[in-house]
């Protein structure tokens, strides 16, 4: 009995680990938020705010056009989400159900292609980008997501799919559905959490990277908001209240969508992991 308390209590530890260093930074960016900047140099430290201000945000609204860069990244982030799941699904559909000679070996190329580091990619990128006249443009960093999303959602959506019970689709065949109909009216509707647990990831990558914003489009009306919020800083200030202000607002739509589909999202994870 006491081991078991001790293992419980370990569970509960490790948890609580991970939970604070979770979310400990994001509640310390929000405090900073809410300070006056003389605050944050006075010692002894302060940790909550003496005068709580949202001058901040209004500050942060003010100094850049913040609503223009997150607008630019809600719509790379979600046109590459949705082009990403649909690839995707059709590659995960192949490998899980058609019996293709070298499954595995494409199945460690998928993985393989997964890590490369960005910044080996770069200039090919930026290279083939200015061929196609395609710079600073949405399409310039929606194509590049679509191709760095695929490897994950891909192997997340073939545990899902090989969990369906192949006699469903063999059901809808027979009724007249073609196996592509059979794909999107019964595999990816009954796989739905894997479905949402790939989206939140590619959505998530999408929203949060830097590199290819940054060097892909430097054109002041495409940038989006991780590139946006670099240009608070001066050349001798770094004004960190009206920074963290702008990380708030930024992280609020990824913190909406996950808080949405929360429990799609834990169920996805769960299932892809007892099931892959």
């Amino acid at each position: 009995m006491s081991e078991l308390w001790t293992a419980k209590r370990l569970r509960l530890i490790a948890a609580a680990v991970i939970v604070f260093n979770g979310f400990f930074p994001a509640f310390w960016i929000l405090l900073t938020s809410l300070k006056h900047e003389i605050e944050l140099v006075k010692k002894p430290i302060t940790y909550w705010p003496e005068h709580l201000t949202l001058q901040n945000y209004v500050q942060a609204f003010q100094d850049q056009p913040l609503l223009s860069y997150i607008g630019n990244s809600l719509i790379v982030a979600s046109l590459s989400t949705i082009f990403t799941l649909l690839v995707a699904s059709m590659a995960a559909y192949a490998i899980a159900r058609l019996h293709l000679k070298y499954r595995q070996l494409i199945l460690t190329a998928i993985v393989a292609s997964s890590m490369f580091p960005l910044v080996t990619l770069l200039v090919p990128l930026f290279e083939t980008m200015r061929a196609l006249n395609l710079l600073n443009t949405y399409t310039a960093l929606i194509l590049p997501y679509i191709v760095l999303n695929l490897p994950v959602c891909t192997l997340v959506l073939v545990s899902f799919f090989q969990s369906i019970p192949k006699d469903l689709e063999n059901a809808a065949m027979l009724d007249g559905c073609t196996r592509f109909g059979a794909l999107w009216r019964v595999v990816v509707p009954l796989s739905a959490p894997g479905v949402f647990t790939a989206g939140i990831l590619a959505f998530v990558n999408s929203w949060d990277e830097f590199l290819l914003a940054l060097s892909l489009n430097s054109s002041a009306a495409m940038r989006t908001a991780p590139v946006g919020i670099t240009l608070y800083q001066g050349e001798f200030s770094f004004p960190w209240p009206i920074i963290s202000a702008a990380l708030i607002v930024a992280i609020v739509p990824v913190a909406l969508l996950i808080a949405f589909f929360q429990e799609r999202v834990v169920g996805g994870l769960t299932q892809g992991g007892l099931k892959g």
